[in-house]
């Protein structure tokens, strides 16, 4: 029998009055993350309220036991808040006015704004928690993008809108442009590496998995009796803006051939090549840079 989630908890959150993100925290360790400390488990915790800090911040500090299906949760007499089903994709938060790629209201409203000299400014600060080796291992893969994308990420001087690279639990992103502080999580241990930084910043810049295409039953068999119970969701198809490229099998946001499986089974399998490498976490492949540059329309660096 599953815990119950603490009523410490319960009671923090239910002042908290409503807004556009959820907190998961859990176990990321089969798409390129590593696994959350045993107290915590994958995403049966929704949280919607404006003080996602608090609670990620009482959890980091005190490790509090978050757990239970969302169905004990949803049966909880004592909430005073509302439950929210928008987290999909394990280590994305996704706004309501989003899905995928799409903004479900103004076309762009979801896409970091383009600046005067045709670029896309990205403001950042990276937490002083980070040592210098770890500072240099994020700051890299972030200048990596200017090299090929009209994407720059600029120090945070005075902007309002930015994101704040912090060593919360796991990583974790919010999807896409939000406006106000975006957390992008890379927990100190397994998150700060190359490629799982340019993973969730490409998370923030609006782009989702490149299983969860809506045209990926063309080139993956989703194996659903490999997959863990608790996480089934993670493999739905969206209604995706798959940008007129093709499917990435090489794709930075590609999960890997056991994510999520019982007992290390296989849970994607390509086809009609069953042996082709998905789920690599080294660097951005030719496609994902040429789909951030369509996306954000960096003529300059279209081939």
């Amino acid at each position: 029998m599953e815990p119950t989630v603490p009523v410490a908890v319960w009671r923090l959150v239910s002042t908290m009055p409503p807004s556009i993100i959820r907190l998961s925290l859990g176990m990321y360790s089969t798409d390129g993350c590593p696994a959350a400390p045993s107290s915590i488990r994958q995403s049966s915790l929704a949280v919607l309220g404006r003080k996602v800090d608090d609670i990620t911040e009482l959890v980091d500090r005190n490790m509090v036991n978050i757990t239970g299906s969302m169905e004990n949760i949803k049966n909880n007499q004592d909430m005073g808040y509302i439950i929210d089903e928008l987290l999909l994709d394990g280590d994305v938060l996704i706004p309501r006015t989003r899905n995928a790629m799409k903004c479900l209201k103004e076309p762009r409203a979801c896409l970091w704004p383009k600046s005067a000299n045709g670029n896309v400014e990205i403001p950042f600060l990276i937490s002083e928690k980070y040592d210098r080796a770890e500072r240099n291992t994020i700051l890299t893969p972030m200048k990596d993008f200017a090299s090929k994308t009209c994407i720059r990420f600029i120090p945070r001087t005075t902007q309002t809108r930015h994101i704040s690279i912090e060593p919360r639990l796991g990583c974790f992103s919010l999807l896409g442009y939000v406006g106000g502080r975006q957390v992008v999580s890379l927990q100190k241990f397994g998150c700060v590496t190359h490629g799982i930084t340019q993973h969730e910043l490409l998370h923030s810049m609006g782009f989702y998995h490149e299983q969860s295409r809506s045209d990926r039953d063309h080139y993956v068999t989703i194996n659903w009796d490999n997959i863990r119970t608790s996480y089934l969701s993670n493999f739905k198809k969206e209604d995706t803006n798959n940008l007129n490229t093709p499917y990435d099998y090489s794709s930075i946001m590609h999960y890997g051939r056991t994510a999520f499986g019982m007992h290390g089974s296989e849970t994607i399998t390509p086809f009609p090549n069953p042996s082709v490498p998905i789920g690599q976490r080294d660097r951005l492949s030719n496609f994902d840079i040429l789909k951030i540059n369509k996306l954000y329309k960096g003529w300059n660096y279209l081939w």
